[in-house]
This record gives C-alpha cells, sequence and structure tokens, in this order.
C-alpha cells in the first residue's frame, strides 16, 4: 500500500539549502554509502584552480551577453578570488556533501556573495564544466612535463659532450657488439626525448579545444558566446559537436599513451643504470643520494631510483589500459563512467613528472667509469667487423670477408686474444689481402673514429649531434 504524502516528513528551508543541486527530484536523501561511493571530492579537488579560471571567463561571458548584471558578476569575482585564496592556504572546507570539485566552489560562492553565486550555472552543466576543467589542467601539466623532458635531454647532452670520446661497447642482444663512445649512446636516449615532447606538443594541440558551452549535451539555449570564452582561457578553438563535447575523452587517453611511450624509455634507460651500475659491467657510478644500503648486507649500494623508475612505468601503462577500457563501451553522451577518468590521468601526469624530474639529477651527478668499458671492448671481439670492412676496401667481397673474420675469431678465442693482438701472420693465414696497415683498424679508437657520417659514433660526430640536439630543444621550449 503505497504511504499518504501526509506521512512524509515537510521538506524546511534548511534541509533544501543543505540538499544537493539536483535532490528536488528525488524523495529520499542519498544514501550514506552511496554518498562515499559516489563523491569524486578526495581526488578532483586538484581541479579547483581551473574550475575557478573557467568559471571566471563564464560569468564574465554571460555579463557580456547581459545574461548575468554587472553586480552579479562583480560579486562572483570577488567571491572566486576569496575562494581561490582559500584553496591555496589550505584553508578550504572541502565537503563529501557536495560531491565533487564544482559543487564545493558553487556552494562556497553563494555562501559568500548569496544569488549571484547560484546565477554563475546558468547556461552551463556539470558535464561541460568537468570537461573544460580537465583539459585546462592537463594542458598547464604538459607544459612542466615539456620543461622537465627538457631539463633531462640537456643533461643528458652535457653527459654526452664530456664523453663525445669515451669509448664504451656498443651491444646487440646484450652482447658485445662494436665499439661506440658513451656520449653516442646518451645520444640515443635524447632522440626519445625530443620524440616525446613532439608527441605532447601534438597532444596539447588536440587537447585545446573548448568544451564549455555544450552544456548537458545539447547546448544551451541562451545567446553564449563560445569563442569568446574560448580566447580568455587560450583555447585555439572550441569543440564543435556538444554531445562529442562532454563525453570525448580522447585527449586523456592520448596524454596517457604519451606518458607511457615516455616511461618506456626512461625505462629502458634505468635498466641500462641498473646493468652499468651492477659489479659484472661497473661502467658508472650513481651518486650516492639515488642509492641505499642493504637493512642486512653492509656493502650494498643498490640503484633503487631507476629500479623505481623501471617499476613505476608499470603504472603508467596500467593508467592508458584503465581508461581505454573506461570508454570502450560508452554510449553518447556522458555516463557517471566519467568520473573515473581523473584519477588515472592525475597518477600518469604525477608518475611522469617525478621520474623526469629525479632522473634529470641522478644523470647530473652520473660518473663514468671509463676503464671499465675499455676493459668490456676486450670481451667480445668489438673490431670484427672492422677487419670485414678492411677486407673489403681491399676488394674481397663482405661475404667472404664476414667468413674469414669469422675464422680469425675463432682462432682469436683460441689464443685467448683479442683480434689486435694476433701477429699479421697468423691474421694473413685467414686472407692474403691484410697487410700492416690492418692494426688501424682493429682499434677501438679506429673503429669509432671510421664511422665519421651523421649520425655514427665517431667523436667529432657525436659533438656535433650534441650541438644539433641542443638547438632543437631550444626550437621547441
Amino acid at each position: 500500500m503505497a504511504r499518504s504524502a501526509s506521512k512524509r516528513p515537510p521538506r524546511t528551508r534548511r534541509t533544501r539549502s543543505a540538499a544537493r543541486a539536483w535532490s528536488g527530484r528525488f524523495a529520499e536523501p542519498v544514501d550514506a554509502l552511496v554518498k562515499r561511493f559516489t563523491a569524486s571530492v578526495p581526488f578532483d579537488q586538484r581541479l579547483a584552480d581551473a574550475d575557478i579560471d573557467a568559471s571566471l571567463a563564464h560569468a564574465r561571458m554571460l555579463a557580456a551577453r547581459r545574461i548575468l548584471s554587472r553586480k552579479d558578476l562583480a560579486a562572483i569575482e570577488r567571491g572566486l578570488a576569496r575562494i581561490r585564496g582559500e584553496v591555496a592556504a589550505g584553508r578550504f572546507k572541502w565537503s563529501i556533501d557536495a560531491e565533487d570539485v564544482h559543487l564545493n566552489i558553487e556552494r562556497r560562492l553563494t555562501a559568500l556573495v548569496g544569488d549571484a553565486g547560484k546565477r554563475l550555472h546558468t547556461a552551463r552543466s556539470r558535464n561541460d564544466q568537468v570537461a573544460t576543467d580537465l583539459r585546462l589542467w592537463l594542458r598547464g601539466e604538459i607544459d612542466v612535463i615539456q620543461q622537465r623532458l627538457a631539463s633531462l635531454a640537456s643533461a643528458l647532452i652535457d653527459q654526452a659532450e664530456r664523453h663525445a670520446a669515451t669509448l664504451m661497447p656498443g651491444f646487440t642482444h646484450l652482447q658485445v657488439a662494436q665499439p661506440v663512445t658513451f656520449g653516442h649512446h646518451l645520444l640515443a636516449y635524447v632522440e626519445m626525448l625530443l620524440r616525446d615532447r613532439a608527441r605532447l606538443a601534438d597532444c596539447r594541440r588536440r587537447l585545446n579545444r573548448l568544451p564549455l558551452g555544450a552544456a548537458a549535451l545539447a547546448g544551451t539555449s541562451f545567446p553564449i558566446d563560445r569563442a569568446g570564452v574560448a580566447r580568455a582561457l587560450g583555447f585555439d578553438s572550441i569543440c564543435e559537436n556538444s554531445l562529442d563535447a562532454v563525453s570525448d575523452r580522447d585527449f586523456a587517453i592520448e596524454f596517457c599513451a604519451c606518458a607511457s611511450i615516455a616511461m618506456m624509455h626512461l625505462s629502458r634507460f634505468a635498466e641500462e643504470l641498473v646493468l652499468w651500475t651492477s659489479p659484472r659491467f661497473g661502467f658508472v657510478r650513481l651518486p650516492d643520494r639515488f642509492c641505499t644500503g642493504s637493512s642486512i648486507m653492509p656493502q650494498k649500494k643498490n640503484p633503487d631510483v631507476p629500479e623505481l623508475v623501471r617499476g613505476k612505468s608499470g603504472r603508467v601503462f596500467g593508467d592508458l589500459v584503465a581508461l581505454l577500457t573506461l570508454m570502450k563501451s560508452q554510449p553518447l553522451a556522458y555516463n557517471k563512467d566519467n568520473q573515473e577518468d581523473k584519477e588515472p590521468v592525475f597518477d600518469a601526469v604525477d608518475t611522469l613528472r617525478d621520474a623526469l624530474t629525479v632522473f634529470a639529477e641522478l644523470v647530473a651527478g652520473l660518473e663514468a667509469v671509463p676503464e671499465a668499458m675499455r676493459a668490456a671492448l676486450r670481451e667480445g671481439y668489438a673490431t670484427a667487423t672492422d677487419l670485414a670492412d678492411y677486407l673489403v676496401r681491399k676488394g674481397v667481397a663482405f661475404r667472404d670477408a664476414h667468413e674469414a673474420v669469422a675464422q680469425a675469431v675463432r682462432h682469436a678465442e683460441r689464443r685467448g686474444c683479442d683480434l689486435a693482438e694476433l701477429p699479421l701472420r697468423e691474421l694473413q693465414r685467414f686472407a692474403r689481402a691484410i697487410a700492416p696497415d690492418v692494426y688501424r683498424f682493429l682499434t677501438p679508437e679506429g673503429s669509432a673514429a671510421a664511422r665519421r657520417h651523421t649520425g655514427g659514433t665517431a667523436p667529432a660526430q657525436v659533438r656535433s649531434a650534441a650541438r644539433r640536439a641542443r638547438r632543437r630543444l631550444r626550437a621547441r621550449s
């Protein structure tokens, strides 16, 4: 049997003011568990500055279009300025009852300036509001990350210039392959970081379109000026379709994809640092402040920072997969699922930014151990290809040269020496074209110096590549 209306508790002015913005449609308050489950304010409060910026631009547009009075605009501006100060000082009282960052700020504004605060939400919805806030916030974070990428790249270039002629083994399959210089090796990571910067710049361009004005999903009947708001907030253009504007999270997915690739690059470098600092390699030393010891083994000096960066790459990959999974089955337009878009983005931003920051400082303090690198060059017949190239220049077909050098390497292995240590007469047993000048090409220095083309490992080319990389870095700053 249905309850009669007379048995329902009357709604007083106080209960109305404490209710949620949409509670007039409902006959009972939200369950406390549901309130906690659906609230986003514990994590989306970091959007507060972006929300205030967007609200100011929206209010000024409403006033310019005479939808809002100048008196109300002045009150809103005054109230939002005070709220910004409270948030910055940590004095703002966030409430789970207000559900999210937007309603928390709106309620505080209304408490400060009265009905003007209630009029601010004219011609917008939380759907286009949150889409705008997230784009504004992420745009600013991309700019910070671009600076951190540049700092790490700059530190790598500094080290590359310092070690343009420091010889080390280049590896394939983690086996000694050919001599390279440490500077050349480090510049490979600079190339990766420059690509990361270019990807993020592209992502930022696609992100930089204004959703505000799409309202809930269909636009608004008020005569708003979306282009003016876009200019005020520094957006390049507006989102053209209102349905797409409120439901699109491609920009967040694309950022997490860019962040994942960048973290993959950092993880590759981290793995090399872990290997290089091990006693079996000993190619580099990390500053003590970036290492930890063992609670039981007093001799240990563990490369915890590279290991953590390597591990944290998995977090960012997970953030990307989480967003893809979040969006894959959503019909148009906005759905509550999209509340789950923020934490993966926040986590990806924080993780990438922190990893870049700590790596830039670590690389600046990195100490190479040239003697260990040089010793490793003697272990893998790194100049074997140079001997084959020498024979080709003497007129021997490459495949025949390859076979002759392979036999020479087997002979050197049995002798327990390097190719450069074999007497001329023994080398000539494998190819009659070998002459006394061969030894110039069998040293690591000769091998590296011979690769004088652009992109090669010759010290002069490494220095030129470092200068070009620095120019490219400044051009994107």
